[in-house]
């Protein structure tokens, strides 16, 4: 298709045209799921838009969005984007000093909360930020520096009747090369920097992902899609623009603890994740098996181990078609119903899909693709679709996106998604992005003969032994991952001999597995004999897969894992190698002693 420009909130306009007036959005809250109709959206969406107006935004101007997934970061996105101002969101889970810096770089105007608790953190902090001139709480609150939502909304339905076409006027004047977002990147390294994102960026992105669709984008229309990535995400809030664009009622969950339920209760038809969630979903199909016996449990994993030779774009014929027939009927249609029987599609971003779990979905009926993209890149760059699903490759590039690979294997990008440069970072701009407009991704890959794209490692990531020999870690790490009784781990080696990693096992199936052969660890689970024999099996396994050079010579086992609140992990769930190797340096300095 040819894209024709356009903003954000043209392109929802449309899309809202395919709901009916009682349907849009639902959110979980407190347990209970809370309905928004598109007739009530569309009202906040102007009320809002002109309470903002009155309280001084302008077009150009930031407002902040720190909130969960709720109707009402839609409702705020969408109202901010309409005025011709630029939304600026943040994590929920966003360390209250890194909130500080965010709010002073983007010099936001007004900083949306969503309650007490979530603005707890950064209110002894926000009273030096002297740019932000009004705070506003989505939920009720005491706070008396906190305006209410529903006030605002209020105000801005009064002034909306005072001026009655100041509204559509703002929004007729935003121009697609205007700035819609800025973005902060997660950071591993050094200060997050704002990715300026123009509506012509994601507009575009949302446009030609479109045509990547697993099914008919009719057949979205009316359906129930489950969200769980967080919105201050680039991946999620895509993708919900082309939900709302293809007429698809949203379901916000409350939390991940409860997504078993919720997949139950909402029945959606498609989702997007990131890998670890269907690497989790793997492991308990595999793990469920032991609960079994004789023929029940032999039938289970012939069933599940059929999955490891799936390959999509090459599907059984024959008399293979009929035994995975067969096997879908006995067991994969049974795992299909923990997900509420309606799940026909998931799309994978965020991180490397292990190519076990690609076939593993596939495998058991639901169609999974993997993307890929940066943050700069509005995010997709490639994606794979039926036709197109070539295992271990990130599909091929979205039309109008070129890609390129330079002489060191950096991938490079340039089409009409790519990010209009850092905010107020010229040289960090300029550092990435040259003036033919090619964008420098910071990750290795490939391109085979017939225009898919493999991503091998991120740039900074991959490291050189003392052998001279490189060694990209997230491919070892991805294959560990694979295993049932491993959940974290970081590859090392650096300037050293041999490679070795640290590792958070999946103590709950460690355990189980332990307790079948009548034995029972106990703590710190770490330096238990028994679950370290367990781990090195699991190990030398993979080994078997890897060159010499990339086997794991050495581990050591953690405790806990890697988290967000400990600062080794960024709000995007990727590693920060350099903080967990300075903390774990004294484990790490042990495996290499001998040296």
């Amino acid at each position: 298709m040819k894209y024709s420009p356009t903003t954000l909130p043209d392109l929802l306009d449309k899309g809202l045209e395919k709901y009916t007036d009682s349907r849009f959005a639902v959110t979980k809250r407190n347990g209970n799921w809370i309905k928004t109709s598109k007739i009530e959206f569309v009202e906040k969406v102007r009320n809002f838009a002109m309470g903002l107006y009155e309280l001084g935004v302008r077009p150009g101007d930031k407002v902040s969005i720190h909130s969960e997934n709720c109707a009402e970061w839609i409702i705020c996105d969408l109202a901010i984007l309409s005025i011709g101002a630029a939304n600026v969101p943040i994590y929920s889970t966003q360390p209250g000093d890194q909130i500080k810096y965010i709010l002073e770089n983007s010099e936001a105007k007004v900083h949306i909360v969503s309650d007490e608790e979530m603005f707890a953190e950064t209110k002894s902090l926000i009273k030096d930020v002297k740019n932000v001139k009004a705070i506003i709480s989505i939920h009720q609150t005491k706070h008396k520096k906190l305006k209410l939502f529903d006030a605002v909304i209020k105000s801005g339905q009064k002034y909306a009747e005072e001026n009655p076409e100041l509204f559509d006027q703002l929004k007729s004047e935003v121009k697609p090369d205007d700035i819609a977002t800025l973005i902060y990147t997660s950071g591993t390294t050094g200060v997050p920097k704002g990715v300026m994102l123009t509506h012509n960026n994601i507009a575009s992105n949302v446009q030609y992902s479109l045509d990547r669709l697993p099914f008919e984008e009719e057949r979205f229309k009316g359906e129930n899609v489950l969200s769980y990535l967080p919105l201050s995400h680039v991946f999620e809030r895509m993708i919900d623009y082309m939900y709302v664009a293809m007429g698809s009622e949203i379901y916000y969950i409350e939390t991940i603890d409860e997504i078993r339920d919720d997949f139950l209760y909402v029945k959606p038809f498609f989702l997007a994740t990131v890998p670890r969630l269907l690497e989790k979903i793997q492991t308990g199909v595999k793990v469920r098996g032991q609960e079994f016996s004789g023929l029940k449990k032999n039938l289970y994993y012939w069933a599940i181990y059929r999955t490891e030779e799936y390959d999509p774009e090459h599907p059984p014929t024959g008399l293979e078609a009929i035994k995975h027939k067969i096997a879908d009927k006995l067991v994969y249609s049974k795992i299909r119903d923990m997900f509420g029987g309606n799940l026909s599609g998931v799309v994978s971003g965020g991180a490397a899909l292990s190519p076990e779990v690609f076939q593993f979905m596939n495998a058991i009926g639901i169609i999974c693709v993997q993307g890929y993209g940066l943050t700069e890149t509005s995010p997709v760059i490639s994606v794979q679709n039926p036709g197109n699903m070539r295992i271990g490759t990130s599909g091929k590039p979205l039309e109008d996106v070129e890609v390129k690979i330079a002489e060191d294997k950096e991938i490079l990008v340039r089409g009409p998604n790519v990010m209009k440069g850092y905010y107020n970072m010229p040289e960090q701009t300029a550092e990435v992005l040259n003036e033919d407009g090619w964008f420098k991704t910071g990750d290795i890959g490939k391109l085979d003969d017939d225009g898919f794209l493999y991503i091998t490692d991120r740039k900074k990531s991959m490291f050189k032994l003392s052998t001279g020999k490189y060694v990209a870690p997230q491919n070892i790490e991805n294959k560990l991952i694979n295993s049932g009784y491993i959940d974290q781990v970081v590859v090392i080696g650096y300037q050293r001999k041999f490679c070795s990693a640290l590792i958070v096992p999946t103590y709950d199936n460690v355990i189980k597995r332990l307790k079948r052969d009548r034995y029972t660890p106990e703590k710190p689970y770490s330096k238990d004999d028994k679950v370290r024999e367990l781990i090195q099996k699991e190990v030398d396994k993979t080994n078997k897969e890897l060159s010499p050079w990339e086997q794991v010579k050495k581990f050591v086992l953690l405790e806990e894992p890697l988290s967000i609140d400990s600062g080794e992990l960024t709000p995007t769930m990727k590693v920060k190698r350099s903080v967990v190797k300075e903390k774990y340096d004294e484990e790490i300095e042990s495996m290499y002693q001998e040296e």
